[in-house]
């Protein structure tokens, strides 16, 4: 029998702040804050799985990646990630999937993978809002986008199913059904595009058939 366990580790975002710092306009004038909402899954063997979920934003300076791998270091979200500190910890491994309002910076991004090259039984999933400092060919953050994903981190556009259920699971939403904003879908895939053309560049002539056939 499958043991499934679900754990709130912090309060729900308000609606009109889950809606300013996420909008995925291609000008986000002010918002100099990025916040993570996050699921770690936890199993260990087939026939145990539990979920923590919750949200943080960059405080005093750190960003909001490196306080979440403050929280991992700390053992306050995935006990046992290092084989001790866990009666179970044998066997063990952890999903982490994050909804990001601004993609990781290039020093974010190395930290992250030198991280993740020290705890293989973590996989991580990156869903990102807005791409930061990406529109220059040759930035730090495009190449650090691209140490992730060899890393193993599957880094991905926010689309309006990935915003209904950060709606769901991260916002106080009330019963209130979520609506998407003028522009959510042409600037997702906008976005989907140029981060295809970051992370696989010899592909981009043909995304391009592809995004001229559908009119976009």
């Amino acid at each position: 029998v499958m043991k499934t366990y679900f754990l709130c580790l912090s309060v729900l975002l308000a609606q009109k702040k889950f809606i300013y710092h996420y909008k995925n306009m291609r000008w986000a004038k002010g918002r100099h804050e990025t916040y993570l909402c996050f699921v770690v899954k936890r199993r260990v063997g087939p026939n145990s799985l539990s979920f923590d979920f919750g949200h943080l934003r960059n405080r005093s300076g750190c960003h909001v990646e490196l306080l979440f791998l403050r929280l991992l270091e700390a053992g306050a979200l995935c006990p046992g990630l290092w084989g001790y500190g866990a009666p179970d910890s044998v066997g063990l491994c952890y999903s982490v999937t994050w909804f990001c309002s601004w993609s990781p910076c290039s020093d974010c991004s190395y930290r992250l993978a030198q991280f993740l090259s020290q705890t293989p039984n973590l996989r991580l999933r990156i869903y990102v809002s807005r791409l930061y400092f990406c529109d220059p060919e040759d930035s730090s953050a495009r190449e650090g986008l691209r140490m992730l994903q060899r890393a193993g981190v599957q880094i991905t556009v926010m689309n309006y199913e990935d915003y209904f259920y950060c709606w769901q699971t991260f916002v106080a939403c009330r019963q209130r059904v979520f609506k998407a904003w003028d522009g959510l879908h042409q600037n997702s895939v906008q976005l989907a595009r140029k981060l295809n053309d970051i992370l696989q560049p010899g592909e981009a002539e043909d995304w391009g058939d592809a995004f001229e056939l559908l009119g976009l």
